[in-house]
């Protein structure tokens, strides 16, 4: 948090931060370091994530590798601006399993002080930008993107490669239905 001095007041000077990548690039254990600094800098933190997501706790922030930090699930990002009174800095996790309002409640929020951190999937697993993400991205002043290491040769992955047959968007699920694929590996795949 930054504050900023407007003739005798003083106001906080918030923005937006997105980190986005494919599966097992490592966004929700970015996420969880910025909110524990803040954390340690004595900060008002609060984090949320879509109700949906219960795969590895029914609240807290879970990373591939095991890191968690407390948080409130919510049905809507609406519900975001009702419980983010008064902090400093809010987290979001799997941004692109909210509604398309999201943007403008995470705007609201740096709009009145506050630092935004959000994380999630830029792309679904057939390549196509995935949720509000897109639309995040244009309105973040910070972009990180993150890569995992593709399962097939090695190389950078920014591909999210779905291993089953299911055709719906949202499938919740780990190693077994994704792996992560550089973008040669992901159009052999693709191609088939």
């Amino acid at each position: 948090m930054f504050l900023e001095q407007k003739g005798n007041k003083i106001q906080k000077k918030g923005w937006i931060e997105v980190v986005c990548g494919s599966m097992f690039s490592g966004k929700t254990e970015e996420l969880i370091r910025r909110l524990k600094r803040a954390e340690f800098a004595k900060q008002k933190v609060e984090i949320f994530k879509p109700a949906i997501d219960i795969r590895y706790d029914d609240e807290n922030v879970v990373s591939h590798v095991g890191t968690s930090i407390r948080s409130t699930p919510v049905p809507s990002s609406g519900n975001i601006l009702l419980l983010a009174n008064d902090v400093d800095v809010v987290g979001i996790d799997e941004a692109q399993f909210f509604d398309d309002e999201l943007p403008e409640v995470c705007e609201k929020l740096a709009n009145s002080g506050t630092r935004v951190i959000i994380a999630g999937l830029d792309m679904d697993f057939t390549g196509k930008p995935f949720g509000p993400i897109p639309a995040l991205l244009s309105k973040a002043e910070f972009v990180t993107k993150v890569h995992a290491i593709c399962m097939r040769c090695g190389d950078l992955a920014q591909y999210s490669h779905r291993k089953t047959q299911e055709e719906a968007l949202v499938l919740l699920g780990e190693i077994d239905e994704y792996e992560p694929l550089c973008r040669k590996c992901f159009n052999l795949v693709a191609t088939r």
